[in-house]
């Protein structure tokens, strides 16, 4: 496949050279890194959350649309954990953001308003069953979340997952996790998938706005290093295993599960144990500290030097033949 045969229905989608996205990322992802993506042909998109408050994100937004930065994105998370959804939307709505990528929770209001204003709603989905709800909402595409995604990740292979939301549903499918290389990106779209979401890469990137120890650790770590934890949000998250990491454990104590599961307690616990993990990566991700609590997938792998972003693009499209 070269450079003028890279159509897809991502590509159609959002007027886009190559099909991709620069996946959000929860502090990693910015203004500069969405910029440098655009003008390396792929797609950006920033967690909404990345913004403490509602003029934050709207400086950004206007930023990125006075320079045209466009196809741009935002994450939103979609359930009730996310208080600040509504605001969230009508920010998206005002600034006429090119897609928007939902994760948990029901995405009907998220569709309804968006596709009102001509915007797309691409959809993180693990499994069949929530594949077919959204499709059934109205969703653009389905974000097929695999194993080797960073962050929350899916527990099927994308060898399994794509094909199988492929057959079954009649909206393109995209795949997140595991592509890093010209290979693995192919691998995905002849899965079937109409374009990849790709995250860790970007993260040891001139642009990027996080510590230089936390994209050093890419660089340093492999596949291998990368976990499961259930004590940043409560959900298996994947990080990597520093030392801090091991001497903390990665599973809940006896007493957290308990919590966890009480009726009575287990929201409050919940937005507690989330708040918590959190704080601890935002910490992690940009100071030099020894409770190194670094998220990132297995991915980094393909990571060998901090570069700049239009390079991790270069890489992930050129004939490596």
């Amino acid at each position: 496949m070269t450079t003028t045969e890279w159509n897809t229905d991502l590509t159609e989608m959002l007027g886009m050279k190559y099909p991709i996205i620069m996946a959000p990322m929860f502090l990693v992802s910015n203004v500069a890194m969405v910029k440098e993506a655009v003008k390396a042909g792929i797609a950006g998109c920033i967690p909404a959350l990345n913004y403490r408050t509602d003029k934050d994100f709207r400086e950004a937004l206007d930023e990125l649309v006075k320079s045209n930065a466009r196809p741009f994105g935002i994450n939103l998370i979609a359930n009730k954990s996310n208080i600040r959804l509504e605001e969230q939307l009508k920010t998206c709505v005002d600034y006429k953001v090119d897609f928007i990528i939902t994760s948990l929770g029901s995405p009907k209001e998220i569709i309804r308003q968006s596709h009102q204003n001509g915007i797309k709603v691409f959809c993180d989905v693990v499994d069949i069953e929530y594949a077919k709800k959204v499709e059934s909402l109205g969703a653009d595409a389905v974000i097929a979340v695999n194993k080797e995604a960073g962050g929350h990740a899916g527990p099927t292979p994308a060898e399994i997952l794509v094909p199988l939301l492929k057959k079954e549903c009649k909206i393109p499918v995209i795949s997140a996790g595991g592509v890093g290389d010209r290979k693995s990106l192919q691998e995905k779209l002849d899965l079937g998938a109409c374009g990849v979401s790709v995250g860790s890469p970007f993260i040891a990137t001139l642009e990027a706005p996080v510590s230089q120890e936390y994209k050093q650790a890419c660089v340093d770590y492999t596949e291998q290093d990368i976990i499961m934890t259930t004590k940043l949000s409560g959900s298996p998250c994947t990080i990597i295993r520093t030392p801090y990491v091991q001497s903390i454990g990665t599973q809940q104590n006896w007493l957290e599960k308990i919590l966890n599961k009480n009726k009575t307690l287990k929201k409050y616990f919940k937005m507690l144990t989330f708040y918590k993990g959190m704080k601890g990566l935002e910490k992690a991700a940009f100071s030099a500290t020894y409770k190194t609590l670094w998220c990132a997938g297995p991915s980094i792998s393909f990571t060998k030097e901090i570069l700049p972003v239009a390079k991790v693009v270069e890489n992930l499209v050129k004939d490596a033949r």
